[in-house]
C-alpha cells in the first residue's frame, strides 16, 4: 500500500510538472505574439530615389535629417522639404539660402495650411502665450496677440503680465538655456503666429509614437516646482507604462485610441489625445478643473465642462463610482494645500505692511522660503495629489511645506523682535 501511494505521489507530480511546462509554454509563446504585434512595420524611405535638389544636398550636409524625414508619415504623404521651409524673399525671418529663401524653424503659420483645427487649439491653450507671458511679460505682444492672450483662461487668470523675477534677475545669458528653452512652446513669431509645434513634434520624424509617449513631456513637466514626470513614473499608470508599454499600440490613428490600444494613461492620453469616447485636442487645459499652477488654486472658468471630458477618458477603464471618489479626494487635498498656503500669506502679510521686507524679489532669505513653499512644495502636492504620486504628496509636498511653515514663523518672530533702525 505505502508502494502504490509513492507510485500514485509521483504521477501527480509528473502531471503537474507536464501542465507547469505546457503553461510556460502558453505564456512564453503569447508574450511572444504580443511582441511581434507590437512591432511596427519598417517605414519606407519615401525618399530614397528622390532627385530634389533640397535631398540630394542635404543628404551630403545633413544626412541624419534626411533619413529621419524620409521614413516620416510627412514624407510618405509627399509633403516635401519646400512645403514647410520655403518663402517668399520678404517673409518674416526668410534666411537666403541656394537660390531661395527658408525659415531655418518653420512657424505655426506654416503648420496651419494643414492643420488649422489643430493650431488654433493650440492657441487657446496654456501651452501659447501663456507659456511665453510666464516668464517674458507682455510687453512685447502685438495689439493682436494681447487680445488673443486675454481670450485664454491663463491670459484672463493672471493679472500680472510683467517679466517674471528670477529671468530677469538670472540674466539672458543663463535663462536661454533654463526657462526660454521650455517656455518658447509659446513664443511670438514675426510673421503674427505664435509657438513652436516642434517642441511636442520632434524634426525631423513627425512620429505619433514620440509625440504619444510621456518621455516627450519629460522634456519640461520635470523638477521641483512642476514633476510630473517623476511623479507619473511611481503612480500606477506610469508603473504599467514603464513594465508594459512596449507592447502597447503607439501608431494607432488618431482619434481611434482605446484601452485596447493604451491599456493605461499616460500625459497625452489624459490631456491630448482622442480616447474612447472623447474627441483629441491641442488645448492641453481642456481637461483641467483646477489652477494647479497657482499659489492658491481656483477652479477654472469651465472646470465643470472641462471635469466632464476628462472623466470622459476616466470611464474607458474605471467605473464611475470610483471616479466620482477620486475627484472629491483629491479637491479636498487641493483645498488643504491652498489653506497652508493662506496661512504663509498671514505670517508674511504682516512683515510686508510693517516695511520688513523689501519689494525687491529675493533680496531676503524669507524671500525663497515664502516662494518654494508655494512655487515647489505647494504645486507639487497637488500635482502628486491629481496625478497618484504618494512620495510626491508627501516628502517633496506636505513635509517641505510644514518645513516652510515653521521656518517662516521663526523669521517673522525674529525680525518682528529685532530694534528697529534710527
Amino acid at each position: 500500500m505505502h508502494q502504490s501511494w509513492n507510485i500514485g505521489r509521483v504521477l501527480i507530480i509528473g502531471v503537474v510538472a507536464v501542465l507547469m511546462v505546457i503553461g510556460l509554454a502558453l505564456i512564453v509563446f503569447s508574450l511572444g505574439g504580443k511582441a511581434e504585434l507590437a512591432e511596427p512595420p519598417e517605414p519606407v524611405d519615401a525618399l530614397a530615389s528622390s532627385n530634389d535638389s533640397c535631398v540630394t544636398c542635404h543628404r551630403e550636409e545633413s544626412p541624419g535629417i534626411v533619413e529621419q524625414y524620409g521614413r516620416s508619415t510627412m514624407a510618405a504623404a509627399e509633403v516635401t522639404c519646400r512645403d514647410c521651409h520655403e518663402v517668399p524673399a520678404d517673409y518674416a525671418e526668410a534666411v537666403a539660402h541656394e537660390d531661395t529663401f527658408v525659415l531655418n524653424s518653420p512657424t505655426a503659420a506654416r503648420c496651419e495650411e494643414c492643420h488649422e483645427a489643430e493650431v488654433a487649439e493650440f492657441y487657446q491653450s496654456r501651452h501659447s502665450l501663456p507659456a511665453y507671458v510666464a516668464y517674458a511679460g507682455s510687453q512685447h505682444l502685438t495689439p493682436e496677440q494681447l487680445v488673443q492672450y486675454q481670450s485664454i483662461p491663463e491670459g484672463t487668470y493672471a493679472p500680472d503680465k510683467s517679466r517674471h523675477a528670477l529671468y530677469e534677475l538670472e540674466g539672458e545669458a543663463v535663462t536661454e538655456f533654463a526657462c526660454e528653452t521650455c517656455h518658447n512652446i509659446g513664443q511670438p513669431r514675426a510673421d503674427g503666429s505664435v509657438g513652436e509645434c516642434q517642441s511636442c513634434h520632434l524634426r525631423h520624424t513627425f512620429s505619433l509614437e514620440q509625440a504619444r509617449k510621456p518621455e516627450t513631456c519629460n522634456a519640461c513637466h520635470i523638477g521641483p516646482d512642476h514633476p510630473q514626470w517623476e511623479i507619473y513614473q511611481e503612480s500606477p499608470h506610469g508603473i504599467a507604462y514603464m513594465t508594459m508599454g512596449h507592447t502597447w499600440n503607439w501608431e494607432a490613428e488618431p482619434g481611434t485610441l482605446t484601452a485596447v490600444d493604451l491599456p493605461a494613461a499616460t500625459c497625452a492620453t489624459c490631456h491630448i489625445s482622442g480616447f474612447g469616447a472623447t474627441s483629441t485636442t491641442h488645448d492641453v487645459g481642456n481637461r483641467l478643473s483646477w489652477y494647479l499652477f497657482a499659489p492658491i488654486s481656483t477652479q477654472r472658468p469651465d472646470w465643470e465642462a472641462n471635469r466632464s471630458t476628462m472623466q470622459g477618458v476616466c470611464v474607458a477603464c474605471h467605473n464611475t463610482t470610483f471616479i466620482q471618489d477620486f475627484y472629491a479626494d483629491a479637491d479636498a487635498a487641493t483645498l488643504a494645500v491652498n489653506d497652508w498656503v493662506v496661512e504663509s500669506d498671514e505670517i508674511v502679510h504682516p512683515l510686508q505692511d510693517a516695511g520688513l521686507i523689501t519689494s525687491a524679489p529675493f533680496d531676503q532669505p524669507i524671500d525663497f522660503t515664502y516662494f518654494e513653499l508655494w512655487h515647489h512644495w505647494g504645486r507639487t502636492a497637488k500635482f502628486g495629489a491629481w496625478m497618484q504620486g504618494p512620495d510626491y504628496v508627501q516628502w517633496h509636498g506636505a513635509y517641505e511645506i510644514l518645513s516652510d511653515l515653521a521656518e517662516l514663523r521663526q523669521l517673522s518672530a525674529e525680525m518682528l523682535a529685532a530694534p528697529s533702525e534710527p
